[in-house]
C-alpha cells in the first residue's frame, strides 16, 4: 500500500554549500552566534537563582529555529514550546535586520535591544515584551510575527493554524501568501491536539508547518518509550500531509527543507510536516546536562557536541574561504561582551549579599500591574447604542427565541465581514441540531472545506477551537465557536482555559482576544450526564471570560451584540427550554447592545432578593407567584466577575435584606456557590440569615426522565427555596 504522500529525508552535500548565498550562511552564523551568548546567559544568571522559574535552554537545538526562520518574511509567524528562547530571537532578529546580518557590525542598536527586552522578559521586567508575566515561556511579539511560545506541550499547534486561516483568508480577496510555523517536541507528536490540528489544516489546506524539534526526550524519557514509530516526521502521512526529515545540526540542510515545504505552503497546497533531528545540550531545564541525572551518557552527549550547529556553519564557511579563525573568535567575543552589557543593565551587585548579584529593583513591575489585562476595559462598546427591552415603548415582533439566535447573527455577518461562525454541523442540518445557525451557511458558507464564513468542523473540538482562539489573536477576523453541549468544553479545555482565556494577560495585557464561545444548556433533555452541564460556575471562576445568559429574545439580541463587539473572549449560554418559546423582539431592530453591568429587575419586592439567569428566569416567577411572597426577581444576563451588575444587586438586598440565588445545574460546578461567597463578603452587615441556594443534585443529570428531574432544579426546588428564606424571616 502506498500513501501517495511525499516523505523526504533532506541532507547537504559540499556542493549546497558552495551554492548557498555566503550573505545567507553569515546571516545563520551571526544569528546562531546571538542566540547561543544569550542562552549562555540566561543559564549563567539561572545558576544564580536570578531567574524566577525555568530555564529551558534550547543550546544545542539553535539551528533548527535558524535554519527555518532566516527566510522568512515579518508578516509570517512562528509559534513554539517552552524551550523557546531560540525561536523567538530567530524571529525577532530577522525581523529587525530585515533577514540579512553583517558580520562586521552585528549587533545593531534594534538588535541589542531585542537582546535586552527577551532578557529582561525571562527575568520578569517591566520592561519585557510582555511586561515581565510571559518568562521564559510565554514569549510574543506580535510585530514581528513571534505569535507566542507556549508552555503546554503541543498547545500552540491549534492556534497556528487558526493564524494561517487568517493568512489564507485576509483581504485582499484570496489571502496573503504568508505562513505560520508552529513548533513543538517529540514529546508532543504524540498528543491529541497537535493530531487534530494537522487532520484540520490539511482538510482545509492551511499554509502552517508543523516543525518537530526531535531531541529524543521528553524530560528524561526517551523517544522510543512512547511511540513505535519513532519517525515522528510520518505523523502527517495520515492527513495527507508531506513530511521533511532532516538533520537539524545542520542549518542549511533545515534551511532547504523549509523551502521546499515553504513553496508548497505559499503555493496553497496546505500544510507540512518537518522533523529536525536536534539535540539539547543540557538537562530539561537549568545549567546541568542530562548525563548528570542519569538518564544519559556522557558519550552520548559528546557524540552530538561534536555536531554543533553554530561550529558546523563555522566550518563550512570557512571551508569555502568566507570566515577565518580570528573573526570567528572576534565574533563569539563581541556577541559575549554584548550580553555582558545588556546583563549589567538589568542586574547589579547585592549589597546584603556580598560577591551575589540582584535584579535592579526599579526594574520590577509594579504589583498594582499584577490584575491588569485579564480582560479589556469595554470601552469599545461606548459609541454603540444601547437599549434596556424592559423600558422599549416600540412596536414588538413575534418571533422563536431560536430564530432571534439565528436572526442577530445574520445580521452581525451581514454588517462586519470579520466574523467567521464554525462548530459541529453549523452549516447543515437546516441550522445545527437546534436551528441556531438557520439559513447562514446558504448565505455565508461555501461547498469547499474550511471556505466561506460558516465553517462545518471535524468532531475535533480541541483543534476547532484552538484554532477561532489562533484566530481571534490575528485580529483580522471574529471567531464564533459553536459547542453543540458545553460538556464537550473538558474535550478543549487546554484551548478554552489555558490558552484563549489567560492569552491576553499572560502575553502583558494588550491584545484583544475576540471570540465568541456559544453553547446551550440542554437540561431536561435526556442527552444524560456528558451533555447537559450549566458551564457558567465553570467560566465564572477562569480568568478572562465574559459570560452572558439571556433568559428572553430581546435580551439575546442585546447580549450578543455586545458579546460581538467586545476584544474579549466571550462565552454565551443558552437553553433548549427557551428554543422554541413564542417571545418578541424591538420591530425592525437588531443593532442594540446591552452592554455589561446592566441586570435587569423582573419583578420588584420587598421580602427577599431572588438572583437567576436562562430559564430558571421564569421557574423563579412561577414560584414567586405560588408563594406569594413578595420578592424581588435579579436576572443577572451578565454573570462573569467583571460585569456583573453590583450596584442592582447591593441596591436590592439592602432593601430585602435576604437572597436566594437560583440555578438549575449540578452543586458541584455551580455558579451560586463564588456568588454567595461574594454577597456574604460584601454585604454581611444587611444580611438577616445566610443566603440561600438553589441548584440541582450533586449528581450530573442521568438518562432516566425520573432521575434526571430529581438532578435538576426547576419550579418546584424554587418554591421549597423560597419557604426556607420565609422561615428564616421568622428569626428576625
Amino acid at each position: 500500500m502506498q500513501t501517495g504522500t511525499p516523505w523526504v529525508e533532506l541532507s547537504t552535500t559540499a556542493a549546497d554549500w558552495k551554492a548557498a548565498d555566503p550573505e545567507l550562511l553569515a546571516t545563520m552564523l551571526g544569528q546562531l552566534h546571538l542566540i547561543r551568548a544569550f542562552e549562555e546567559t540566561v543559564l549563567e544568571l539561572a545558576a544564580e537563582s536570578l531567574v524566577h522559574g525555568p530555564a529551558h535552554s534550547s543550546i544545542g537545538q539553535e539551528g533548527g529555529a535558524v535554519g527555518s526562520i532566516v527566510g522568512l518574511r515579518s508578516t509570517d509567524a512562528v509559534n513554539g514550546s517552552h524551550r523557546g528562547h531560540h525561536q523567538f530571537l530567530a524571529k525577532a532578529i530577522t525581523h529587525v535586520s530585515g533577514g540579512r546580518l553583517d558580520l562586521g557590525n552585528l549587533v545593531t542598536p534594534d538588535i541589542r535591544t531585542v537582546l535586552r527586552r527577551t532578557l529582561a522578559e525571562i527575568l520578569g521586567l517591566a520592561e519585557g515584551y510582555c511586561r515581565g508575566r510571559g518568562g521564559s515561556m510565554h514569549l510574543q511579539w506580535f510585530e514581528a510575527g513571534a505569535l507566542g511560545t507556549n508552555a503546554i506541550v503541543g498547545g500552540g499547534a491549534a492556534m497556528a493554524a487558526g493564524n494561517a486561516w487568517a493568512q489564507k483568508h485576509s483581504t485582499p480577496a484570496g489571502g496573503s501568501s504568508d505562513l505560520t510555523i508552529n513548533y513543538f517536541g517529540d514529546g508532543a507528536s504524540q498528543i491529541g491536539s497537535v493530531l487534530e490540528s494537522m487532520n484540520l489544516a490539511a482538510t482545509w489546506k492551511l499554509p502552517v508547518a508543523f516543525f518537530i524539534e526531535n531531541n529524543l526526550y521528553g524530560v528524561s524519557t526517551h523517544v522510543s518509550e512512547i511511540t513505535a514509530d519513532t519517525r515522528l516526521s510520518v505523523r502527517g502521512q495520515g492527513f495527507g500531509i508531506p513530511g521533511w526529515r532532516v538533520d537539524g545540526m545542520d542549518p542549511l540542510a533545515v534551511h532547504l527543507a523549509m523551502e521546499e515545504a515553504a513553496e508548497r505552503m505559499r503555493a496553497g497546497e496546505g500544510p507540512a510536516v518537518i522533523e529536525a533531528e536536534v539535540y539539547r545540550f543540557f538537562h530539561q531545564n537549568g545549567p546541568y546536562p542530562g548525563s548528570a541525572f542519569g538518564y544519559r551518557t556522557k558519550e552520548e552527549e559528546a557524540s552530538w557536541r561534536a555536531r554543533d550547529p553554530l561550529e558546523r556553519v563555522a566550518t563550512e564557511m570557512t571551508k569555502l574561504g568566507l570566515l577565518d579563525e580570528a573573526t570567528s573568535l572576534a565574533l563569539r567575543e563581541s556577541v559575549q561582551a554584548v550580553m555582558a552589557e545588556v546583563t549589567g543593565e538589568l542586574v547589579e551587585a547585592d549589597p546584603e549579599n556580598p560577591g551575589k548579584r540582584r535584579i535592579r529593583p526599579e526594574l520590577w513591575p509594579d504589583p498594582g500591574f499584577v490584575d491588569v489585562g485579564i480582560r479589556g476595559d469595554g470601552s469599545e462598546l461606548e459609541a454603540l447604542r444601547a437599549l434596556e427591552p424592559a423600558r422599549y415603548i416600540g412596536a414588538w415582533t413575534d418571533v422563536k427565541f431560536v430564530d432571534a439566535v439565528a436572526g442577530v447573527m445574520d445580521r452581525r455577518m451581514e454588517q462586519d465581514p470579520r466574523i467567521v461562525v464554525m462548530g459541529e454541523d453549523v452549516h447543515r442540518l437546516n441550522g445545527g441540531t437546534n436551528g441556531a445557525t438557520k439559513g447562514l451557511a446558504k448565505k455565508y458558507g461555501a461547498d469547499t472545506p474550511g471556505e466561506g464564513r460558516v465553517l462545518g468542523t471535524p468532531i475535533s473540538e480541541n483543534a476547532f477551537t484552538g484554532l477561532a482562539g489562533g484566530l481571534a489573536l490575528d485580529g483580522r477576523f471574529r471567531p464564533v465557536v459553536e459547542f453543540m453541549y458545553p460538556d464537550f468544553m473538558w474535550v478543549a479545555a487546554d484551548q478554552v482555559f489555558n490558552q484563549i482565556g489567560k492569552a491576553r494577560h499572560m502575553f502583558g495585557g494588550d491584545n484583544p482576544v475576540p471570540l465568541v464561545l456559544r453553547t446551550k444548556v440542554a437540561m431536561g433533555s435526556g442527552y444524560g450526564s456528558q451533555h447537559l452541564m450549566d458551564p457558567a460556575g465553570i467560566f465564572a471562576t477562569a480568568p478572562g471570560w465574559r459570560i452572558v445568559a439571556p433568559s428572553s429574545a430581546a435580551d439575546y439580541v442585546g447580549l450578543m451584540n455586545a458579546a460581538l463587539a467586545l476584544q474579549d473572549p466571550v462565552l454565551v449560554i443558552e437553553h433548549v427550554d427557551l428554543y422554541g418559546a413564542a417571545d418578541t423582539i424591538p420591530e425592525g431592530d437588531l443593532d442594540y447592545i446591552i452592554p455589561p453591568g446592566t441586570a435587569a429587575i423582573r419583578r420588584e419586592g420587598s421580602d427577599v432578593t431572588v438572583i437567576s439567569y436562562l430559564s430558571m428566569v421564569g421557574h423563579s416567577l412561577e414560584a414567586i407567584e405560588q408563594t406569594g411572597i413578595d420578592a424581588e426577581l435579579i436576572d443577572l444576563r451578565w454573570l462573569d466577575r467583571a460585569s456583573l451588575d453590583w450596584a442592582t444587586i447591593e441596591a436590592s438586598v439592602k432593601k430585602t435584606n435576604a437572597v436566594l440565588i437560583v440555578e438549575q445545574g449540578a452543586q458541584g460546578t455551580s455558579y451560586g456557590g463564588w456568588l454567595a461567597d461574594e454577597i456574604q463578603r460584601r454585604l454581611f452587615d444587611w444580611l438577616d440569615q445566610p443566603v440561600q441556594r438553589v441548584t440541582g443534585s450533586e449528581a450530573s443529570p442521568s438518562i432516566s426522565r425520573v432521575l434526571e428531574r430529581a438532578a435538576i432544579a426547576r419550579t418546584e426546588e424554587v418554591v421549597a427555596g423560597l419557604e426556607r428564606v420565609r422561615t428564616g424571616m421568622g428569626s428576625r
